[in-house]
């Protein structure tokens, strides 16, 4: 048997391949399962046991030298460069399709420059927060029903439920820290994620994103929150944008309001994205309570305020159409293809 392995030592030591298919080749004949190397290692259980040793210490050697052997080759394949006088340097590569950005981050990017344009500097604060930043310097009663479980996650302290830590609902949290931390005049846009303990479904989630305007200095008035409202919504929508604002109700605000803008879709015609009124809901705002200025340091018989806060999926859907909110955190890259939205 030590015969035929130095035979075969041999025949592996010369062995010589003109391309890649043919290299595989060699490599299935000689060390495959069925190869020639296997071959003897099945002869091998029939060696006397005085004799195994020796054939084994040989046999190892082959095998060895046999990968070396296949793996100098392929060393030399890929050392060569091939040169082709009829490839074109010049021409351009292969197309690469690149990734884009996601939809909700065009749109914040958007509200941003246009609040930039106006002044506003961003503000971010934690996403976990205190019942205080969330809800009390806020001006929010203790039985309010937004303190509800069903409204908001509260943080689970060890066994017991600690009402004290939440997953915030709003990015109001971020205004509260700016206001105790900074004194007027105060102009700050404080976008971000916020939870919300509600069933998921194509026009609900229990995550969502915000975009928050406050704005605090001496003397300011209504007159220049709609005048804000007004440049953002024409900005945003395009020129012939109409506003109109409704009385509504807010904990932090005084008065408060409800901004629609006449649908950018049928254009105030009427369609079943507007409910055929020609007018669609896009954010609250209102002047800042005074009680939220004195709960966070600031003077209320000095400085007037406003705010204002937007949901970035409610003003990507306007502009993209985007029917289903799920589809904004399903990670289907399908749908960050502009064609797709």
């Amino acid at each position: 048997m030590i015969n035929k392995i130095n035979a075969l030592l041999k025949e592996v030591e010369n062995l010589k391949a003109a391309n890649a298919e043919e290299l595989e080749a060699l490599r299935i004949k000689y060390l495959s399962k069925k190869g020639e190397i296997s071959l003897l290692m099945n002869d091998f259980r029939n060696v006397a046991a005085d004799q195994k040793r020796e054939v084994g210490q040989h046999l190892n050697k082959l095998k060895e030298a046999t990968q070396n052997r296949i793996n100098e080759l392929k060393a030399s394949f890929e050392n060569v460069q091939t040169t082709n006088d009829d490839i074109d340097l010049t021409r351009t590569s292969y197309p690469i399709e690149l990734g884009t950005r996601h939809p909700l981050s065009l749109v914040k990017k958007e509200i941003c420059d246009i609040f930039g344009r106006l002044g506003f500097s961003i503000a971010e604060g934690p996403e976990i927060e205190d019942d205080w930043h969330v809800f009390s310097s806020m001006n929010f009663a203790e039985d309010h029903p937004a303190r509800d479980m069903q409204d908001t996650f509260f943080i689970d302290n060890n066994t017991e439920v600690s009402h004290n830590v939440v997953l915030r609902t709003h990015t109001s949290s971020v205004q509260s820290r700016v206001m105790e931390s900074t004194q007027p005049p105060i102009r700050v846009l404080c976008p971000g994620r916020v939870y919300r303990n509600e069933a998921i479904s194509y026009r609900a989630h229990a995550f969502f994103h915000q975009v928050e305007a406050l704005y605090v200095d001496r003397n300011v008035s209504f007159t220049d929150l709609k005048q804000a409202l007004l440049l953002f919504a024409r900005e945003m929508f395009g020129e012939d944008t109409k506003i109109r604002l409704r009385p509504s109700y807010f904990p932090f605000t005084e008065p408060s309001a409800e901004m629609d803008i006449s649908c950018n879709i049928c254009g105030g015609k009427g369609c079943p994205f507007c409910k055929h009124t020609g007018w669609v809901e896009i954010l609250g705002c209102g002047m800042v309570d005074p009680n939220v200025l004195e709960l966070n340091g600031i003077d209320s018989k000095i400085y007037s305020g406003y705010a204002l806060g937007m949901g970035i999926e409610r003003i990507t859907n306007l502009k993209y159409q985007v029917k289903d909110l799920r589809m904004f955190s399903e990670n289907d890259v399908r749908f960050l293809r502009p064609v797709s939205y």
